[in-house]
């Protein structure tokens, strides 16, 4: 059975080793992310509207 003051002890250790983004990284980083929701956004609602019409066309030929 673990110590929970060891655990604790290995935990802080574990945090001190990580590598934290700046401010600076953090940012970019957002801005990326947000720039590529908005681009497939784009795609998909593009997609969205050819299939929309394939599905109409098909309907409207059959029916």
């Amino acid at each position: 059975m673990l110590n929970p003051f060891i655990f604790v002890r290995q935990v802080r250790q574990e945090i001190s080793k990580v590598t934290w983004p700046t401010r600076n990284e953090t940012v970019i980083t957002t801005i990326m992310v947000m720039i590529m929701v908005f681009v497939m956004a784009l795609f998909f609602l593009g997609v969205d509207q050819v299939l929309s019409r394939i599905v109409r066309f098909i309907l409207n030929v059959e029916g």
